[in-house]
């Protein structure tokens, strides 16, 4: 009997083939699981913040639009792959068709499914994609007005349209992939002839019925494309202009109609080549498609837009130009646009601003980049806190008047921490502590800005009943908080007696429980979440903490402002956070790129955050103002403008998600503000659409453009829009008339434009910023004479710096080996005196580590005059004859309940010395006629002398500062501010 052979490899075989499956079995449940953790824990994350209708709503509707868009795609290729087999011949009629007919009809399940399903997923990922789309489909609201070309509802365009169009270009790639396959499928079966070498294949009737159906189909689907092309037209971007055109209009738009019917044709002949067999009749109606749609989309446009608009451009695209022009100044809220002449004064006289008294203290000298390092280093107190940069301008009532105010939230930047572990990370350091605010418009002796909130615990008139700061610009990671009962608290809190803090608020999601833990763990991926002690019954995990995050993900359908702010409301730190509703569909309306609109020195191209994944929109309103509490994270979306068809269509969407306006407190009110990014977006626009006549627009007669910023010599980005108090001045409007001035100042948010290519100064822009103000919104636009040569940014700053006062002033700072930096601020325009005034503060900072910019100079110009001087005031004074007429109140007292600013005893080197006690800014007193020599040699020498003692005095003052004697410092600093001043006096 012959030995038994026994097989080696059978086992591994085996194991091989079992190992395959359990893979992917173990990668499928991986991918599933990674899907039920993100679903749960946002289901956890909305619940907890009281949002969780907006999360049901969209995975509801995500998951129906996935289920019916798979289902859709995944039937179109699964039904076609098997009517493909089923007609396939028993007979093969090649060697190939018997090949590939054989595998299929052993794996014919598998060769249904598995396209069918692979199509299904990409099908349900583009329809989950849609969500949005549905969703204002769904719910719409009619704007009640119409386009001008075919009297259609603008909801159509807006909601109607963008749904349309994402079902027929659905449909068309499927049904065309549908048709690619069938065709390729008979084909290589046996069941679809083609003309053979010596022999014809014959056709099976059935398999031609299947191919002809699926492309009538697709040349139906295709039609309805073409008519929707109709709409489209007012929709289009062009070379001049968006929008609809004269080629559009009687070229176009038939020529879509046409090629819709053709298309029509094309499908009817080929449900007709079912019962004729044979493919020349459609073939050929095709290819007359294709000849069609050449002569009628591309030759009859061209020759139109060549010999009909070419020639007469002016004239026959002016309707469609004042067409473009009226609905984007709609669009963007610039309808009521008050245009008004202004003859600019460019004489200066004793008194000349008189009138103007009450505007003088809203100019703001500090500017809220450079400072930012200021308050680093004066109010770190700690080396991990930080400030955002640049810090926000607001308005608060400080002893009875409204103030501009500079104001920051002091957070932790987890980078600046010496240990980054993860128990610093994420149960140590959770919340910065209070907010830093000082005037706008004055500073200290010492250069440093006049504290309005300062030290921790926080001290001087803006002083929070909750100062912890657990939701901020800073908070990008995660935080774990919440102790057990009897267990002493962790979190750090305060650097004096190294105080603890525990967490007391409850809109953190709860992880006490190991169910939570596991997929918190799993959605950080972090083990330390299941294995730390600190994590506790009573923990609660605080994640997506950054406001602009936070209103984003409990409204997706808004597009949130750059710039969020701190305001004190109600002894609360709120961030206040300015939301939008666009979008890319308003009828003949230009499209505007908005990181380009928003980019200027400022942001550095920082683009509106909720924008993905195209920032291009031709319609924006500020339909929302929301609200992030610091401490407790709670989101509060308030409606503001309630007439907004797309705000109302949304709250439809989201019930209850959106607070009335009515119910905004009157505090909140105070400090809400009209938003930058719309403001930047509004200029942009106005650059051209000033310009109503559509032939000089067209002309580009008076193109404007916003200048560049000349105090950034490095940079080519934009000149910021600045908050300022302005009062407007008396114009003269459009149609004549004249227009008194404002009774009083208003907060306003303010730009220059310049003609296009040149420096001179075109127009002023204004908008009043003030919420509570019956004018909030008023857009405002001073258009200077082109007769009268009014310095432009560019042109005044280069004057100011070369002015002979100013470079002398500066030279110290200016030579060799100096040891300080200049650097200028924010260089404001101000419409005073009948004119228009620039101010331009100047700091100096010495090159060493730990010193901070500090304000030394304050220099004005209007007209040809320019004064420099260490006030404002001064600096006025100088340029209108020794007396400007009104007081910038600088001098102003400092409030009876300010203490004097300071910092904690366990502050970093670098800020251990306390500022100087809040007091009114030095003001040098004029030196006496006997001082100054009538003889001009030895005037020559006196000035000389003096600046020679200025220097000294700087020297003195940066020995002082380094050694921290800040009193010295600002004795010696205060000598040579005085002896620049004889020698300025000395100079006239």
């Amino acid at each position: 009997m012959p030995p038994t052979q026994v097989s080696t490899e059978a086992p591994h075989s085996g194991r091989a083939r079992a190992l395959i499956p359990t893979i992917l079995i173990v990668i499928a449940l991986a991918w599933l699981y990674g899907i039920f953790t993100g679903i749960w824990t946002d289901h956890l994350w909305f619940q907890a913040l009281g949002f969780h209708g907006v999360f049901a709503t969209q995975l509801v509707t995500k998951v129906g639009l996935a289920v019916a868009f798979g289902l859709l795609m995944g039937g179109i290729i699964g039904v076609t792959v098997w009517l493909v087999l089923k007609l396939q011949p028993t007979a093969p009629r090649s060697r190939a068709a018997e090949a590939y007919g054989g595998l299929l009809r052993r794996h014919r399940k598998a060769a249904v499914l598995v396209p069918a399903v692979v199509f299904a997923i990409f099908g349900g990922l583009s329809g989950a994609g849609q969500v949005t789309t549905y969703l204002a489909w769904a719910h719409q609201t009619e704007f009640g007005q119409v386009d001008a070309r075919f009297g259609l509802d603008l909801s159509f365009y807006m909601f109607d349209y963008p749904w349309y169009r994402a079902i027929v270009s659905f449909l068309l790639v499927g049904l065309g992939m549908a048709a690619v396959g069938a065709a390729f499928g008979h084909f290589a079966l046996g069941t679809l002839a083609a003309p053979g070498r010596g022999q014809k294949r014959v056709t099976s009737p059935s398999a031609h019925r299947h191919v002809a159906v699926t492309l009538a189909l697709f040349f139906v689907v295709y039609g309805l494309s073409k008519f929707l092309d109709r709409y489209g037209q007012l929709l289009a971007s062009g070379d001049l202009f968006d929008g609809l055109t004269y080629t559009g209009d009687k070229a176009q738009i038939g020529a879509n109609l046409i090629m819709a019917v053709v298309s029509g044709l094309t499908a009817a002949l080929f449900l007709y080549a079912c019962v004729r067999t044979g493919w020349l009749v459609p073939i050929t109606s095709v290819v007359l498609m294709v000849v069609t749609s050449i002569i009628v989309g591309m030759i009859y446009p061209a020759a139109v837009q060549a010999f009909k608009v070419n020639p007469n451009q002016n004239d026959s695209q002016a309707p469609y130009i004042q067409m473009n022009i009226d609905a984007t100044l709609d669009a963007y809220g610039l309808e009521d646009m008050e245009i008004a002449d202004y003859s600019a004064t460019t004489t200066a006289a004793a008194g000349q601003l008189k009138e103007d008294a009450e505007a003088l203290p809203g100019i703001r000298l500090i500017d809220p980049v450079i400072v930012k390092q200021t308050y680093t280093q004066r109010q770190q107190i700690r080396g991990f806190y930080t400030v955002n940069s640049p810090l926000d301008v607001d308005r608060y009532v400080i002893d009875g008047k409204e103030t501009d105010v500079v104001i920051a939230a002091r957070e932790i930047d987890h980078s600046l921490l010496d240990t980054q572990d993860w128990n610093n990370l994420h149960t140590v350091y959770t919340h910065g502590y209070g907010l830093i605010a000082a005037y706008g418009n004055r500073r200290q002796d010492s250069g440093d800005p006049d504290w309005l909130a300062y030290n921790i615990p926080t001290q001087g008139e803006l002083v929070p009943e909750e100062p912890r700061i657990y939701f901020g610009e800073y908070t990008d990671t995660y935080a774990i908080v919440g102790r057990a009962e009897g267990e002493a608290p962790i979190e750090f809190d305060m650097p004096e007696g190294d105080a603890k803090n525990v967490y007391e608020g409850t809109l953190g999601v709860s992880i006490g429980n190991l169910f939570n833990r596991v997929l918190y763990a799993t959605k950080f991926a972090s083990l330390n979440l299941l294995l730390s002690d600190r994590v506790n019954a009573n923990s609660q995990i605080l994640y997506d903490r950054e406001p602009q995050e936070r209103v984003e993900e409990v409204a997706p359908w808004l597009t949130v402002d750059s710039d969020v702010y701190p305001a004190l409301v109600d002894g609360r730190i709120l961030w206040i956070v300015d939301a939008y509703t666009t979008s890319q569909y308003y009828p003949n309306s230009q499209r505007t790129s908005i990181s380009e609109a928003v980019a200027d020195t400022r942001t550095s191209g920082t683009s509106i955050a909720g924008l993905r994944p195209s920032d291009e929109v031709n319609y924006i309103r500020n339909s929302v103002k929301a609200t992030v509490d610091a401490y407790t994270g709670e989101v509060t979306l308030y409606a503001w403008d309630e007439t907004d068809p797309l705000l109302q269509t949304w709250e439809k969407v989201f019930p209850g998600t959106v607070t009335p306006k009515s119910e905004i407190s009157d505090e909140l009110m105070a400090h809400l503000r009209y938003p930058s990014d719309l403001f930047k977006i509004q200029r942009q626009i106005i650059t051209w659409y000033h310009v109503t006549d559509p032939h000089s627009w067209f002309e580009e007669r008076n193109r404007w453009e916003i200048p560049t910023d000349p105090t950034q010599s490095s940079s080519s980005l934009k000149e910021p829009a600045y908050y300022l108090s302005i009062r407007w001045p008396e114009v003269t409007a459009a149609d004549g008339t004249d227009v008194a001035a404002d009774a009083k100042p208003q907060f306003s948010l303010t730009t220059v434009l310049t003609p296009y290519n040149r420096q001179n100064l075109a127009a002023y822009v204004s908008v009043v910023a003030e919420a509570t103000s019956p004018d909030y919104g008023r857009i405002r636009v001073l258009q200077l004479s082109e007769q009268q040569a009014i310095e432009g940014p560019a042109n005044a700053f280069n004057s100011m710096t070369q002015d002979t006062a100013v470079a002398d002033a500066l030279l110290r700072y200016r030579q060799a080996g100096s040891g300080t930096d200049i650097k200028y601020g924010n260089l404001l325009t101000i419409p005073l005196g009948g004119g228009l005034l620039y101010v331009e503060p100047i700091y100096t900072q010495q090159q060493n580590e730990g010193t901070f910019p500090i304000l030394s100079f304050v220099v004005v110009r209007f007209g040809t005059h320019t004064g420099i001087a260490s006030t404002l005031q001064e600096a006025l004074d100088q340029i209108f004859s020794g007396d400007a007429g009104a007081d910038t109140g600088e001098n102003a007292p400092p409030p009876e309940s300010s203490a004097t600013p300071g910092v904690t005893p366990s502050a970093a080197p670098s800020a251990a010395a306390s500022p100087a006690a809040t007091a009114a800014p030095a003001t040098s007193a004029p030196a006496a006629p006997s001082d100054v020599p009538t003889d001009a040699a030895e005037r020559e020498a006196y000035v000389k002398a003096q600046l020679e003692e200025a220097e000294t005095q700087f020297t003195a003052a940066e020995t002082a500062l380094q050694a921290g004697d800040l009193g010295a410092y600002q004795q010696a600093n205060d000598k040579a501010q005085e002896a620049i001043q004889k020698a300025l006096e000395a100079m006239g």
